[in-house]
């Protein structure tokens, strides 16, 4: 290649971390309660919103988007029936591990939407099944730690990208 000149820029270390904050924000969850919009699409978004806590009555929310009783609901994050109708009444917001658990089963539940292509149906058989990769577990008793939420997780990435061992 005598002759030829090859221009190769530098890379740009600032253009390459504005571009990964960008990438990262591209997915965005959404919590309604109570007409207040609770948003994030960043983890430290996600964040904020856990520290901030989110109201009690997002657990009709994750009821209906999980088609369970909010009884279930209930016992996966640990509430009580009694505390969940009092604090609810008294609009209060849930503490940062509830919250956090809310938060990441809302987005399970998103994920878990998209890799069944939107068929609510299939996606809440597959929660009832038991699962090899987990254990033998279905991917819903496992919704009650953040661990066991990352292990549904990362079950419904080999089922996106067609890796089922």
């Amino acid at each position: 290649m005598k002759g030829r000149t090859v221009n190769i820029k530098p890379f740009d270390t600032r253009k390459s971390v504005k571009k990964a904050a960008t990438s990262e924000g591209s997915t965005q969850w959404v919590i309604i309660s109570g007409g207040k919009r609770y948003a994030w699409s960043s983890k430290m978004e996600r964040v904020e919103v856990i520290r901030k806590g989110i109201p009690y009555d997002t657990i009709e929310t994750i009821s209906e988007k999980l088609d369970r009783p909010v009884k279930s609901i209930l016992s996966i994050v640990g509430i009580p029936q009694t505390t969940y109708n009092k604090k609810k009444s008294e609009h209060s917001l849930l503490d940062s591990r509830d919250s956090e658990l809310i938060v990441l089963i809302t987005e399970l539940i998103d994920f878990g939407q998209i890799v069944f292509n939107h068929e609510n149906e299939k996606f809440q058989r597959w929660l009832k099944k038991p699962n090899l990769s987990l254990g033998g577990n279905t991917p819903e008793s496992l919704l009650d730690t953040t661990t066991g939420i990352d292990e549904v997780f990362y079950c419904l990435n080999r089922i996106e990208f067609g890796n089922f061992a």
